[in-house]
């Protein structure tokens, strides 16, 4: 039996102009990843990631965490869904974006009310697929890894294609595949086993390469 390990990015910059570029944290726990995978002795036959920066420059932390540059296939239907888009559905009125603890609590809980209005077919945000077609393009993804005749496999991606891999894999309901998106810690690994016909979840969410008092402060979720 193989093992696909699904990781989700590093931290990215949240609250600034340009989301999709990780911020030096996130860096750092890419490359402790990396390191973490080298301790294990863990070798990736497969990887696949999504094409946004922060996909790549996890991938990048990582491989220098590791010691070597992992070669991957960039796969777009692992790129995340559009935050401002599913928001924008049900809030189209503008948010404070200024650095606070209530903006962040607003900003994510109006982002699960969005999410499953997506899911259950109540919405469709601007310039997105629909929900059955992004549940699609993460299925042609397993199906693809689950032909593959390697032991190990890394993906690297965001919550939203992670959540829906496991969410398929479990048969969960859209408010628990919600639940599995917003509770996914950047730079986390899911691990799924996979054989020819079937995928099993094996572990969901850690972060064994933070398990430390030193990294007590690393652990992030935006």
């Amino acid at each position: 039996m193989s093992t696909l390990y699904l990781v989700r990015h590093g931290q990215a910059s949240f609250g600034a102009d340009d989301y999709d570029q990780l911020s030096p944290l996130g860096a750092q726990q890419s490359v402790q990843l990396g390191r973490y995978f080298a301790a294990k002795n863990l070798t990736f036959e497969t990887v696949l990631t999504g094409t946004l920066r922060r996909h790549t420059q996890t991938l990048a932390g990582i491989s220098e965490g590791l010691g070597h540059e992992l070669h991957a296939v960039c796969w777009p239907g692992l790129n995340e869904y559009d935050s401002q888009a599913i928001i924008t559905a049900i809030h189209p009125e503008p948010l404070d974006r200024s650095p606070s603890a209530e903006n962040y609590r607003h900003h994510f809980g109006l982002l699960r009310k969005g999410l499953l209005q997506w899911m259950l077919g109540n919405t469709q945000p601007q310039g997105m697929p629909s929900w059955p077609q992004f549940s699609d393009q993460v299925m042609q993804v397993l199906r693809h890894v689950r032909q593959s005749p390697h032991q190990n496999v890394l993906i690297v991606s965001s919550g939203g294609p992670i959540a829906c891999a496991i969410g398929q894999v479990l048969a969960t309901p859209p408010e628990a595949t919600v639940e599995l998106n917003m509770r996914l810690r950047n730079s986390a690994v899911s691990e799924l086993s996979f054989t020819p016909k079937h995928y099993a979840l094996q572990t969901y969410n850690t972060l064994g390469h933070l398990d430390a008092p030193e990294f007590a402060d690393w652990v992030t979720h935006a």
